[in-house]
């Protein structure tokens, strides 16, 4: 529910978006009678999807579902009950934001800029730390199922929240809570405030902190005293690859961005490193 909802509050596709997003559908065959829309995709493939299915491919290389999901979000439930091989397909369209498929007569690129969401229980049977709950197959059960991620699919994640199991209470007398509008209008902001830095800069080929180089993000995301020592901490203790450092950078930028902040500080450091690391991983930082 949560994934379906993250395109409410993403803002409208700009008219250069709109007409890319176009496109694609209309080779895939999907621009039903020829209807626009400024809603950001959302493209939700059963865990069953082949690897042409994901990336794109077959006899005449239609673009796929990361593909059609250009400029919205592609969202995986099941996560481990995809192949392997599969999953590893996303690799590339996740660092260059699009799909090449090769073939022996021809080679087509598609766009592929997507948000990659994906959900998964903790283990096979579901249930791993839950209260009251044993596993008969132990923590292996737990290890041999999130295993089926490759590590360098998972570098490519940068948020990574545990959700907890909702309860009849919460059910029953749901809290107050924020509106999908306020949460759109600062999402809203902050990509302006973003736009307007690149602007500034001169760089016109990029609109969100997650399309920065690692030397632009360098430049943009250089925290404070604080922040560094930090993050240097972090990247030695938790063993971050490059990937995973500028990642973390421009996570943190984009909190900063959110907050309103013209200075990224330890404490969006903090976080932004926060969501790259399991339960387990931050007890044994701790």
């Amino acid at each position: 529910m949560l994934a379906q909802r993250l395109p409410s509050i993403l803002p409208p596709l700009s008219p250069k978006e709109l007409l890319e997003v176009s496109m694609i559908a209309s080779v895939a065959g999907e621009l039903a009678d020829g209807r626009l829309t400024d809603r950001r995709p959302f493209r939700a493939p059963h865990h069953s999807a082949s690897m042409a299915a994901l990336v794109g491919g077959g006899l005449r290389a239609r673009p796929g579902e990361a593909s059609l999901a250009h400029h919205g979000v592609l969202f995986l439930d099941e996560l481990p009950e995809f192949s392997p091989q599969t999953l590893d397909a996303l690799r590339q369209p996740l660092e260059t934001g699009e799909c090449v498929i090769a073939r022996a007569n021809h080679r087509i690129a598609y766009p592929a800029r997507i948000q990659l969401v994906a959900a998964m229980n903790p283990c096979r049977c579901g249930m791993a730390g839950e209260p009251g709950h044993r596993c008969q197959r132990g923590e292996r059960c737990r290890t041999e199922y999130q295993a089926r991620i490759s590590g360098p699919l998972l570098d490519r994640i940068d948020l990574r929240i545990e959700v907890p199991a909702v309860t009849a209470g919460d059910l029953i007398r749901p809290g107050r809570s924020e509106s999908s509008a306020a949460v759109a209008a600062r999402v809203a902001r902050a990509r302006t405030i973003q736009q307007e830095r690149f602007q500034e800069m001169g760089v016109f080929d990029v609109a969100t902190n997650a399309q920065c180089s690692p030397s632009l993000i360098e430049r943009l995301a250089a925290p404070d005293a604080a922040g560094l020592a930090l993050l240097g901490d972090a990247s030695e203790k938790l063993g971050f690859s490059a990937r995973a450092y500028h990642r973390v950078l421009k996570v943190a930028r984009t909190l900063a961005d959110l907050e309103g902040s013209d200075k990224v500080g330890r404490i969006h450091v903090a976080e932004a490193i926060s969501y790259r690391m399991s339960a387990d991983r931050m007890a044994q930082a701790a």
